[in-house]
């Protein structure tokens, strides 16, 4: 069976989704759509998703998907190995538990707080304030996965699970952009371990130059 996804290689989201699929080693086709691509916002798209977001998957003939987090929990659930995403309810509350939490307090506070204000707004509009804020929100946070890799190779455990798909997918842009960033040994030790795998090389280390703005 083939996935279908609909969904840019720049949106942040659509690589955390690919990143997952390339691990799974599934097959697929993806549609760039959204941004200069357009195509989010016809009657065809919003059947599939009102919100007119990105991503959307389709698995075979089964109903269109929606939601980051949702389509990765299905794909772990169907697709995922035992490591990946446990079968016992509290072994994968655990590993949902981190992944969770990774989406709501680093990817969220990452994306708009940090990115958008050094990478997709014009030099003269950005707020150095709003960007110091937001990265000490943000510092709040990584102490914590800071902590917990220490302790072990990956965010959940000792093994890689979808806890690390939404937590290392921001990691290439925190690394790569112009920011001041504290030393994290433990997080730049995991970070290196996650380049080297095939998958996260190929969906997440992507050029995020079509979104710089300029001016």
């Amino acid at each position: 069976m083939t996935l279908t996804i609909w969904g840019r290689k720049t949106s942040s989201n659509v690589q955390a989704l690919m990143w997952c699929i390339g691990e799974l080693g599934l097959d697929y086709r993806r549609h760039d759509v959204g941004h200069v691509h357009g195509g989010n916002d016809t009657p065809e798209f919003l059947a599939m998703n009102p919100n007119g977001l990105v991503p959307v998957l389709r698995d075979g003939n089964e109903e269109p998907l929606w939601e980051t987090g949702a389509i990765l929990r299905y794909l772990a659930a169907r697709y995922g190995q035992e490591t990946f995403w446990p079968a016992d309810p509290v072994k994968r509350a655990s590993v949902d538990k981190w992944a969770e939490w990774a989406k709501l307090n680093v990817a969220l506070n990452f994306t708009g707080p940090v990115f958008w204000q050094v990478v997709r707004t014009a030099p003269a509009r950005r707020d150095p304030a709003v960007l110091a804020a937001g990265l000490d929100r943000l510092e709040k946070h990584l102490a914590i996965a800071e902590a917990q890799l220490s302790d072990q190779t990956f965010l959940a455990d000792d093994n890689f699970t979808l806890a690390d798909i939404q937590f290392g997918h921001v990691l290439y842009r925190y690394f790569d952009i112009d920011i001041a960033r504290p030393t994290w040994p433990a997080i730049e030790r995991y970070y290196a371990t996650l380049t080297r795998r095939p998958a996260f090389s190929a969906h997440v280390m992507v050029s995020y130059d079509p979104l710089r703005v300029t001016e």
